[in-house]
């Protein structure tokens, strides 16, 4: 744990290689995550839900809505990357999708519901993956290099936890 409340779990450090156990912890990490999330949430009223994680930062809503766009992002990339060749994907500007009307005012049971639906729907995709799947590639634009699929799964599995702890540091610092 840190104390930059911008990094609670730490900063990301992408792995340079895997094996099957480190590919299944990050699976089951991706697996739990939803769960893990409508747990950190649950109960919130809406002042709270409205609430920034840290000054600067974005509310509790925007956190759980930006998780699922996201991961549906994350899921976009991989399945392009298991039927094209090293893709180039479309990158997002997750800041102002966080600012949109949906992100900023919908409750977040919608978003929650959705998490684990394609959550479902991705997990049974990488738990069916091989090792030669797992080193298929696609490339993010801004950065110009392949990214493995195992990579975004390790990835996504600290994006998960990453978030949810915004979200628990939050309520364990007010007291909710």
């Amino acid at each position: 744990m840190t104390e930059d409340l911008r990094y609670p779990i730490g900063r990301l450090e992408l792995p340079t290689r895997f094996d099957a156990a480190s590919a299944a912890a990050w699976c089951r990490e991706i697996t739990e995550h939803p769960a893990h999330l409508r747990a950190a949430v649950a109960g919130l009223t809406d002042v709270q839900l409205d609430t920034p994680y840290r000054d600067g930062g974005w509310t509790v809503r925007q956190l759980a809505h930006h998780v699922v766009d996201s991961h549906f992002n994350a899921y976009c990339r991989i399945k392009l990357a298991l039927t094209e060749d090293n893709p180039t994907i479309k990158p997002y500007d997750e800041a102002r999708w966080a600012e949109l009307v949906d992100s900023t005012t919908l409750p977040v049971e919608p978003s929650l519901v959705m998490l684990e639906s394609l959550h479902l729907r991705w997990v049974t995709i990488l738990d069916a993956l091989g090792p030669a799947e797992l080193q298929r590639t696609f490339v993010h634009p801004e950065h110009k290099q392949p990214m493995a699929i195992y990579m975004a799964m390790a990835m996504y599995a600290w994006h998960g936890k990453h978030h949810t702890a915004h979200i628990t540091g939050l309520r364990q610092r007010r007291g909710w």
